[in-house]
């Protein structure tokens, strides 16, 4: 996979999970990467700061986000999103 947001976020994830990150398959959710809501959140800040972006996301409020946390997939495509929204 040579895409770099993909592969970053991958990373991070992989990071957070302390696993390999051939480990972190895109249909993977969080929680089957064994990562809590703590490692969720550490994460999330790894990713805003690797992109420079602010990842609309509450910890306290899972319900109400705006940013899709189901898959691996799912993350690497709200954070091309958010990238995307940025860049003039």
């Amino acid at each position: 996979m040579s895409d770099p947001v993909a592969l970053t976020v991958r990373r991070i994830l992989a990071e957070q999970a302390m696993i390999p990150v051939e480990a972190v398959g895109l249909d993977a959710s969080p929680a089957e990467l064994g990562l809590d809501s703590l490692g969720l959140v550490e994460a999330i800040f790894a990713i805003e700061e690797a992109f420079d972006i602010a990842v609309p996301f509450n910890a306290n409020d899972i319900g109400a986000n705006r940013f899709e946390m189901g898959t691996v997939a799912q993350v690497i495509e709200a954070v091309r999103g958010l990238v995307a929204a940025r860049s003039p």
